[in-house]
């Protein structure tokens, strides 16, 4: 039996629920341990009707998304979450990302401290959760006497914290029952990632053993290498679309971005949109964040994410069309017959 593995869906705004759900379907007869869905600021699918879908489609296998915070209320956050995971008969896992500029200018909700507001939000979303009546007056969450009007079906479910920057990681290493690290960065920047959650667990005397540190791989498998490398190259490209993403990754240490890239692409993004940043963006930037190549070279990029801490990769196929042979190369054990 190979290690742990899980399916990653929802950036690809071609792939619709329906396809996703059949995905899913298929990552459980390939005996994958999850499969996650990112709802993203691009505005695509949303969490909460796929994961529905996914729960329909599925028996056993853990359901997994992001939500971020502020969004939602956490009252509403503790019923969606306490719901999706009644109806999955007690599979799901959410991992909560933080509020930043960038949502605030497109959903037209109030930007607040980002951290702080996420630590109130896992503490209040937790309680509420586990059936208390929850009374929190924070400097974010006002909550008067909020509780569920049905048991749960478990009173606990676990909460990833979405992380991207050193105090954000710092923050997930503190509070959250496992970590989430970010799609369209390399092994190395896993490593440094890694070594700041295990930092911050040891000093908050938590045992970092016990965390999920789960990673969203962008891979692309192809028989050539130069169509598997162009297949993926869109999704690098779109963490260079605004400066404030690729900065985050060189905070944390990410090796592979040249800071002074990044004010041509932001002109070539701003003159010529997406396209024009895909294309433009160098061979070496696609190869080195993300797991694309033939099948060897994909299984042994996805290793190397593995020796960095990695305990649980999420592996987001390039095109649907890729996804039936992702599976199959990364099944853990023999097709399941349903």
């Amino acid at each position: 039996m190979g290690a742990r593995v899980g399916l990653a869906l929802g950036y690809d705004p071609t792939a619709s629920v329906v396809q996703m759900a059949k995905s899913a379907a298929d990552a459980e007869r390939h005996r994958f341990a999850m499969v996650f869905f990112s709802e993203t600021v691009f505005t695509n699918r949303d969490s909460v009707s796929a994961l529905a879908a996914f729960a329909l489609a599925t028996r056993d296998i853990a359901l997994g998304a992001t939500q971020v915070v502020r969004l939602r209320s956490p009252l509403l956050m503790a019923q969606t979450a306490a719901t999706l995971d009644e109806l999955s008969e007690g599979r799901l896992v959410l991992a909560l990302g933080a509020y930043v500029a960038m949502h605030a200018a497109k959903n037209g909700v109030e930007l607040t401290d980002p951290l702080p507001t996420l630590r109130e939000y896992v503490t209040c979303v937790r309680r509420v959760v586990a059936g208390e009546s929850v009374t929190h007056r924070g400097d974010v969450v006002r909550m008067e006497n909020a509780v569920l009007g049905f048991a749960p079906r478990r009173r606990e479910i676990s909460l990833w914290i979405a992380a991207n920057t050193p105090r954000g990681l710092v923050n997930a290493a503190e509070i959250g029952d496992g970590i989430l690290l970010d799609a369209g960065t390399s092994p190395e920047y896993s490593a440094k990632a890694i070594a700041i959650v295990r930092e911050a667990a040891a000093r908050a005397k938590r045992d970092v053993s016990r965390l999920e540190i789960a990673q969203l791989i962008n891979t692309s498998i192809d028989d050539d290498r130069g169509r598997a490398i162009d297949a993926v190259r869109w999704e690098i490209a779109s963490k260079f679309r605004h400066p404030r993403t690729p900065k985050l990754k060189l905070a944390v240490g990410e090796p592979y971005i040249d800071p002074a890239d990044l004010p041509r692409f932001e002109a070539i993004y701003r003159d010529g949109g997406a396209a024009a940043l895909a294309a433009a963006l160098p061979v070496s930037y696609v190869e080195n964040m993300s797991a694309a190549g033939t099948l060897d070279i994909v299984r042994a990029r996805v290793e190397e994410y593995r020796r960095a801490g990695v305990t649980l990769p999420l592996l987001r196929p390039a095109t649907t069309k890729q996804t039936e042979r992702l599976l199959a190369a990364f099944s853990p054990g023999p097709p399941a017959r349903h």
